[in-house]
């Protein structure tokens, strides 16, 4: 079967970082076979920018919206992942900028029975400035703003070393996460139940782990950074990370509220 490949990635009214986004996917040395946009709800000023990339875009682009009714991830991503043409996801957030080998990268890790726990450098609040305000996608490591260095540097060869514990799931993070797409169905896909910020990522990837899905690390490969921004509101962290350990707890594969309730 051939791997087609989807770039999924959410935002919410952040317009200008994911313009650098999509600029950044431009300069990717081998381009997903479309780019699906999870929208919680953003304004038309992210709607318009949007629909000037589908018109220069060599591939599809997609734009998957709902109405803002506060924090509805877990809904959009479901919603977004059910339209992806891809049988294998690779999913980032609208604040990431992506190496120019960051998909090749991860085509190249896609394996059968995994899913993989990509890593990130993050940029500091001067350079997010600087690099809106010229509207330019290109990092270099040396550059300064540029942490978690070795998150941010790229040496393919190193990376095996770092695959790491096969089962673990507290570290994971979706703005550098893929899996296929039969496997997310196959535990239903985000918990709907959980609004608010945090901790959607985790609780996935332990039912992929209850399933039989394992776990590989990224660093030194799949390279993104991540831009500087002000923490978001953190009012459900506490329910939602309850929500992880009973997944952990109970062995849950699935989930009551998800991806197939999305559809409905």
């Amino acid at each position: 079967m051939r791997k087609l490949t989807s770039l999924l990635i959410s935002t919410y009214n952040w317009p200008e970082a994911l313009e650098l986004v999509m600029e950044s996917i431009l300069l990717q040395k081998i381009l997903p076979d479309e780019v699906v946009i999870a929208d919680d709800g953003s304004r038309q000023e992210t709607a318009s920018l949007i629909e000037k990339y589908k018109a220069i875009f060599p591939i599809p682009l997609k734009h998957v919206w709902h109405t803002d009714d506060g924090f509805r991830k877990t809904i959009i991503m479901n919603k977004a992942i059910h339209s992806a043409s891809g049988n294998y996801i690779i999913q980032i957030d609208g604040d990431i900028l992506l190496h120019p080998e960051f998909v090749n990268d991860h085509i190249k890790e896609a394996t059968y029975g995994y899913f993989i726990k990509g890593s990130r450098g993050k940029l500091s609040e001067e350079l997010t400035q600087e690099l809106i305000k010229s509207k330019q996608a290109k990092i270099s490591l040396l550059s300064k703003g540029v942490g978690s260095r070795i998150n941010s540097t790229r040496l393919p060869v190193l990376s095996p070393l770092f695959y790491g514990d096969p089962v673990k799931t507290n570290d994971l993070r979706g703005c550098n996460f893929a899996f296929w797409k039969s496997d997310f169905i196959a535990v239903n896909g985000y918990n709907n139940d959980l609004t608010g910020w945090g901790h959607e990522d985790i609780e996935l990837a332990a039912r992929l782990v209850n399933y039989g899905i394992k776990r590989k690390q990224l660093k030194m490969t799949a390279i993104c950074f991540h831009l500087f921004h002000k923490l978001n509101s953190r009012d459900q962290e506490n329910s939602n990370y309850k929500a992880y350990l009973d997944a952990i707890n109970f062995k849950t594969k699935t989930c009551n509220n998800g991806y197939l309730e999305s559809l409905l």
